[in-house]
């Protein structure tokens, strides 16, 4: 059977493996792949409209995953699991992602394919448009081993800066440093001279909690630094996990009072959490809800943000009009992909989002098509194109750019 058909026919486990099954095929299953946009296509009144009244200079697209198995000696790693069959959940999983990533799956291309794909979108987009590129650390135990039998993938800090420093025109980079490493406190001086705009962490796939005492020398220096913190919430679906529980977005208080600047990504969109301000067999309620509690706290409007990244795929979209209803959270909101997810066909439903007032009917042919082209497109235009009863998402969530320079 080869990998086409058999993926054809594990629908149903990609999607308990990849976001439950809030999948939508009727768009298809596979990206494909085209290259330069037509330009017909660029020039359409869909596409001129997203960036009208943006300054390109200012757009940085905060949330964005680079990838590889090593091939290239480049450090990248994939865990081996995800070529496995008969382990069909990460192998389903490693498909998916290659295939939204348009990857050449063949000896020594991957690493290289992954970037070169980057670069042909970019292409597309008006000069001055940067992607913040994420590092990846190890997921570590509580002695700052690595335990890359319980990790997923993992990208160098050394690999994202130093495409970065290739690509300046259009690539920043993230640092990913894990708490309980040893030398994290090393290493986060080392990522601020090499020019890293922020440190991303995913708790509960890597390990780490947010609220525990070991990491308040991390926190004390990343707010001398005043590196912001970019941080998944909520349940987590896309890469392997340790404990959702760590996703709680109140574990994120301890960070917030010692002064660093947060970035909750995906709002904390999915899944739910304890109310640990009721102690810890508080009651369980939607993770946005206690996400909301912290926006809404007044001691946090100086140095709590989040990003909008996959708030459009099928399991997160009942955040949407909240967030573009939300007027007075928009100066504290990010734009950002989290690319390759966008690429991945089923994930978004434009029909759903348009059968919930969300997009006109128009622009579900046009996002289909620049979806088939040009991923990161595909998810600025959408979101430029989202509106609730008149409302839509401010300018400044997509000038991210002064976010990080501004204390630079």
């Amino acid at each position: 059977m080869n990998r086409r058909r058999f993926l054809g026919m594990s629908c149903a486990g990609a999607a308990s493996a990849l976001v439950g099954c809030d999948l939508d095929f009727r768009a298809g299953m596979f990206n494909a792949c085209h290259a330069q946009l037509p330009n017909a296509l660029a020039q359409s009144a869909l596409v001129r409209g997203a960036w009208q009244g943006l300054d390109a200079r200012n757009v940085w697209d905060v949330h964005c995953h680079v990838f590889g198995n090593g091939d290239s000696g480049s450090g990248l790693w994939l865990n081996p699991a995800t070529e496995r069959i008969w382990q069909p959940q990460q192998y389903l999983q490693r498909l998916f992602y290659l295939n939204a990533g348009c990857v050449h799956d063949s000896p020594g291309k991957v690493d290289a394919s992954v970037v070169d794909r980057l670069r042909n979108q970019c292409e597309a987009l008006p000069d001055g448009v940067h992607l913040l590129l994420f590092a990846f650390d190890w997921a570590r135990d509580e002695a700052g081993r690595p335990l890359k039998e319980r990790s997923t993938f993992y990208v160098p800090d050394a690999y994202a800066a130093d495409l970065h420093a290739r690509f300046s025109e259009r690539f920043e980079w993230a640092a990913s440093i894990h708490p309980d490493a040893a030398d994290a406190l090393d290493r986060l001086d080392a990522a601020a001279a090499m020019g890293a705009r922020a440190i991303k962490w995913l708790p509960s796939a890597q390990n780490i909690d947010p609220a525990s005492s070991r990491c308040d020398r991390f926190y004390r220096k990343l707010t001398k630094s005043r590196l912001p913190l970019i941080t998944h919430a909520g349940d987590e679906r896309a890469v392997r996990g340790h404990a959702e529980d760590l996703g709680n977005p109140l574990l994120l208080r301890r960070a917030l009072d010692a002064g660093v600047r947060v970035v909750i990504a995906h709002c904390a969109s999915l899944g739910v959490g304890r109310d640990l301000d009721r102690g810890a067999s508080g009651p369980a309620v939607p993770n946005f809800d206690l996400f909301t509690r912290l926006m809404d706290t007044p001691a946090y409007r100086t140095n709590l943000y989040a990003d909008i990244s996959a708030i459009t795929q099928g399991n997160r979209m009942e955040v949407v009009a909240t967030l573009l209803a939300r007027e007075d959270w928009h100066p504290r909101l990010l734009n950002g992909s989290d690319y390759p997810l966008p690429g991945i066909l089923p994930l978004i439903s434009l029909d759903a989002l348009a059968g919930r007032g969300l997009l006109d009917a128009g622009a579900i042919a046009p996002l289909r098509e620049i979806r088939e082209h040009n991923a990161l497109l595909f998810d600025m235009v959408l979101k430029r194109s989202l509106q609730s009863n008149g409302a839509r998402f401010s300018r400044s969530v997509f000038e991210t750019r002064p976010f990080f320079v501004a204390t630079a």
